[in-house]
């Protein structure tokens, strides 16, 4: 599959864990806050190896948060943790406030993001996240692949002025992006390069873009494969260069159609190139407990959903 193939298969949100003990042992001023789930974020390296530096806050989601923008104020780089839902929805007024308006270099960094949490439902499955982050103006947004993007993110946002939501899953999912290869915030990445379909992913749904574009190779058709880990700011020099070729766009992700990365493609393409555009995306409903690939399977987010939606984007040139 073009020079990308599965080096093993590792849960994003280890990729987080390992590249926090990095950052302890690199940068000092880095410190630790988690909301009762230390093991589910893969913090517990971080907590044994610099106990001082990690702070167990319980279930007291926003109370983190607001400790966090005051260790930032103190000149910390503070890396928040706890599951998605509870990382945006739980606590957007303390984000919003003492965050994102105070411009507070805080990384919010969340996992069990979107229905591959699985069997917990939709009361934690939250689906809305990427819109409620990228609404707010100066948070940066990212999403990853795997283990490996994960880990050069967890770094690369070390580094980074400001506020910004790191969000990644609970699953075991192929690992697949070399882990010597650079990592850009706000720059994406052509993983396959096509001229009849752009098929633009983020976060889980990026390998099955890629196994989406092999199928589609059966209808003679060749679909450029981008992978947008960064959400916001987005890179909006690729998608134009590959839609200027294409002309025509689809859009994948693990969230609601409203509010995510399609929303922001259709934005960017309605003011600068008007083009078709089909998006694989959750349709308006809430997720449900079940296993991972089935639920992705049943709410249309796998490799064949996004062959239908190739050629329906074709069909429309």
């Amino acid at each position: 599959m073009n020079k990308y193939n599965v080096i093993n298969e590792k849960d994003t949100r280890s990729g987080f864990g390992e590249a926090l003990l990095e950052l302890g042992n690199t940068n000092p001023k880095v410190v630790a806050l988690i909301a009762d789930l230390t093991g589910s974020l893969k913090m517990n390296a971080f907590a044994d190896a610099f106990p001082d530096r990690f702070f167990q806050m319980g279930i007291a989601e926003a109370n983190m948060m607001g400790t966090a923008a005051g260790l930032a104020t103190g000149g910390y780089i503070p890396f928040t943790g706890t599951f998605a839902n509870f990382s945006t929805g739980r606590v957007y007024d303390q984000i919003r406030q003492s965050i994102a308006y105070s411009e507070k270099n805080v990384k919010i960094c969340a996992s069990h993001a979107g229905i591959t949490l699985g069997e917990d439902g939709a009361t934690h499955q939250i689906l809305e996240d990427i819109g409620l982050m990228k609404m707010l103006p100066g948070m940066t947004v990212i999403n990853t692949c795997d283990f490996n993007q994960t880990k050069q993110a967890t770094l690369a946002i070390a580094d980074y002025e400001g506020p910004v939501y790191l969000r990644f899953g609970r699953p075991k999912v192929p690992n697949f992006i070399p882990i010597d290869s650079e990592f850009t915030i706000g720059k994406g990445i052509t993983l396959k390069t096509g001229t009849d379909v752009s098929i633009i992913a983020t976060g889980h749904l990026v390998w099955k873009a890629l196994e989406a574009a092999e199928l589609l190779k059966d209808s003679n058709i060749n679909a450029e494969v981008i992978n947008i880990h960064t959400i916001k700011p987005l890179d909006t020099e690729l998608i134009l260069n590959s839609v200027s070729k294409t002309h025509c766009v689809v859009t994948a992700e693990e969230h609601q159609i409203n509010g995510g990365l399609g929303d922001s493609i259709a934005q960017l393409l309605s003011r600068k190139i008007p083009t078709p555009i089909e998006f694989v995306a959750v349709m308006d409903v809430f997720g449900q407990s079940g296993k991972p690939e089935k639920l992705m399977k049943y709410f249309g987010l796998d490799s064949s959903n996004i062959v239908q939606a190739a050629k329906k984007a074709i069909s429309r040139k």
